[in-house]
């Protein structure tokens, strides 16, 4: 019975990073409708922003993270403002082409900048510290500490989304973009200023992401498809849903793993899969939303 419970721990807690990954793609989806195809490339040219600045500066990689997430904001504010709003006029063929296009160059760029060698994120010996629980359960640090970011953040955005200006300006474009404007909205401002967010989210997932595991330029495409699991599974535009979603497909990823170590991912495709058959619209569909 032990090791189950342990097995379902780790797999809540794996889930907290599966919903860092997917809570920019659900934002940037419940506003504007759009599909990043580039989000996992973005998150991992987080990862190799903070190592880089945490080289290329002489500090840690807690104030390179610091440093980081404003820059991911401009960054997404920029790339919405020059190329995505010119993308944005009814047609879904042509923001997922640019996105698709966007993922190609990304991921080709850091190649060519940091080589196809793994690397990993030093956090002072943390990522390899564990909590005990008793019982011989023990937590890992950077596993707690990447689901408690993930609940954080989703609570930020939760604020933000219901108890500010911007928010009530997001919800308004998100519900019909054209009466929107028709009020004094600006659309492309507002979008623009959503995807900064989710960049900014990239850059808190990109954290975890280098200091629980090694990285390199290619894996970009592996956590794209995890977020977007968890989004559909959670339900498209709903943050909470995220959450539960990357919950669902953490846990299914490592009791699958528990059973036979080859089906760690396939365990979580098939729970995919069966949540897409059973509710396409997720499991926790934001209200008002597609079904």
């Amino acid at each position: 019975m032990l090791p189950w419970l342990d097995t379902i721990l780790q797999g809540v807690l794996l889930g907290g990073l599966y919903a860092l990954y997917a809570t920019g793609l659900s934002l940037i989806f419940g506003i504007m409708r759009l599909v990043n195809l580039a989000h996992g490339d973005l998150i991992v040219a987080a990862t190799f922003l903070i190592l880089a600045l945490s080289a290329w500066l002489g500090i840690d990689t807690i104030a390179a993270f610091a440093i980081a997430v404003p820059a991911m904001f401009i960054l997404g504010y920029a790339l919405q403002v020059a190329l995505l709003n010119r993308t944005l006029r009814g047609d879904l063929l042509a923001p997922l082409l640019v996105t698709f296009g966007l993922s190609i160059v990304v991921q080709n760029g850091l190649l060519e900048a940091f080589s196809a060698d793994s690397r990993r994120l030093p956090l002072h010996g943390w990522e390899g510290t564990s909590i005990p629980l008793g019982g011989g359960l023990a937590v890992g640090i950077m596993p707690l500490a990447s689901f408690l970011a993930a609940v954080a953040v989703i609570l930020i955005l939760h604020h933000v989304f219901y108890a500010t200006r911007l928010g009530r300006a997001f919800r308004a474009t998100a519900d019909d973009a054209e009466v929107a404007q028709l009020v004094g909205i600006d659309n492309r401002r507002v979008y623009a200023v959503a995807m900064g967010l989710a960049m900014a989210v990239a850059a808190v997932a990109a954290l975890f992401l280098g200091a629980r595991a090694q990285f390199d330029p290619t894996i970009g495409p592996a956590r794209l498809l995890y977020a977007f699991e968890a989004v559909i599974i959670g339900g498209l535009g709903s943050l909470w849903g995220t959450l539960a979603g990357g919950v669902v497909l953490g846990v299914a990823q490592t009791v699958g793993a528990r059973l036979n170590p080859e089906w760690q991912i396939l365990a979580g495709h098939v729970v995919f899969l069966a949540v897409l058959l059973m509710r396409p619209g997720g499991l926790f569909p934001k209200r008002g939303g597609q079904e």
